[in-house]
């Protein structure tokens, strides 16, 4: 019997996008889409790139009627709004996969110095934090997955074979990160108007942006030590995509092809990295529109570094697709399911 799927949140960027993939996955049935936007429009007709076959139409949210008809709900809300609705969907017994950062940081008072004061925080110890390469056993068995964070996505899965084998000085992680402009959110900003984005590059939310206790969170989970990094985003003017360029100073002296063939043994078994041969690196539009990430590494013999580039669609890997592996992990499915698509390119 196919899984009833609601999803929340629906007419933003990362809704849409689960919309695409869940519309095309073979054990579920979308019963349920609601939005702030376009309420009682059908979901074709506000995204007309969406498949012909769906006829649902996006309304207001009634939490008692997901209830009703749904058995999984995916909240694709922004952090804070997600908090209110989540312990409801729990309670009456649903899976929920929130894509917000609500549940993602285990330390309440971080989460609340970052963000804003929680208001179920009995919710986030329980919650599994939703990288299936590093958590895969604890999302098997949860009833919440918090969805991880994009640029956290593409950092951590960079960092963690190194991490893993020891074999950097944790004080030196610098994490340069570009990402299209999609990661600002379908909301209309002055900031994501194309014209202020078209011909630019800039950084933004320098020492501030609220994935760094994100990121540090996992890599110390990871190195078994706090763990603080330089963490810098940039807005890239493109649609779709984030390129991470991480450095790290080694511990031991290690080429190129050796660096490679250890990232190729740690993630041998999964089957959304791709590590490149050594001197080839990623590049955002070979993973554009697919749940891949992409992995070069270097060795610096000169600077005693290691350079790593990770490359992942953001709205992907870096959130709808991570979203629909970890419902595949929690309900038991094939992994892949819904997921085998042809990357977009151009």
């Amino acid at each position: 019997m196919k899984r009833r799927v609601a999803i929340i949140g629906a007419g933003g960027y990362t809704g849409v996008e689960l919309i695409r993939l869940l519309s095309l996955h073979p054990q579920v049935e979308l019963t349920c889409l609601t939005s702030l936007e376009d309420v009682g429009s059908p979901v074709c007709r506000v995204f007309p790139s969406l498949p012909r076959h769906l006829t649902l139409t996006l309304e207001a949210l009634d939490v008692e009627r997901v209830i009703a008809h749904a058995d999984i709900v995916f909240t694709a809300l922004p952090h804070k709004a997600a908090m209110g609705v989540v312990p409801h969907f729990l309670a009456a017994g649903k899976k929920v996969i929130d894509l917000s950062a609500d549940f993602r940081l285990q330390d309440v008072s971080v989460y609340e110095k970052w963000y804003q004061r929680h208001t179920c925080p009995e919710l986030v110890a329980e919650a599994a934090y939703g990288l299936p390469e590093l958590y895969r056993e604890k999302i098997r068995s949860a009833r919440l997955t918090a969805n991880p964070g994009c640029y956290p996505t593409s950092a951590v899965l960079a960092l963690a074979p190194l991490i893993r084998h020891e074999l950097i000085d944790l004080r030196t992680v610098i994490i340069d990160s570009k990402s299209g402009a999609t990661g600002a959110g379908r909301s209309v900003r002055l900031g994501s108007l194309f014209c202020e984005v078209n011909e630019g590059f800039k950084a933004y939310g320098v020492g501030t942006h609220r994935h760094t206790p994100e990121i540090e969170q996992v890599l110390g989970d990871l190195a078994a030590t706090p763990v603080t990094v330089s963490f810098t985003p940039h807005l890239l003017p493109i649609n779709r995509g984030i390129l991470s360029t991480t450095y790290a100073r080694l511990q031991k002296q290690l080429d190129s092809n050796e660096l490679a063939a250890l990232f190729r043994e740690f993630y041998r078994e999964e089957p959304f990295v791709r590590v490149s041969a050594a001197g080839e690196l990623p590049n955002v539009a070979m993973v554009k529109g697919s749940n891949y990430c992409d992995i070069g590494v270097v060795s610096d013999p000169r600077t005693a570094r290691v350079i790593v580039v990770s490359a992942i669609d953001n709205l992907v890997k870096g959130a709808s697709g991570q979203a629909v592996q970890n419902m595949n992990i929690m309900e038991g499915f094939a992994e892949g399911q819904g997921l085998q698509v042809v990357p977009l390119f151009p």
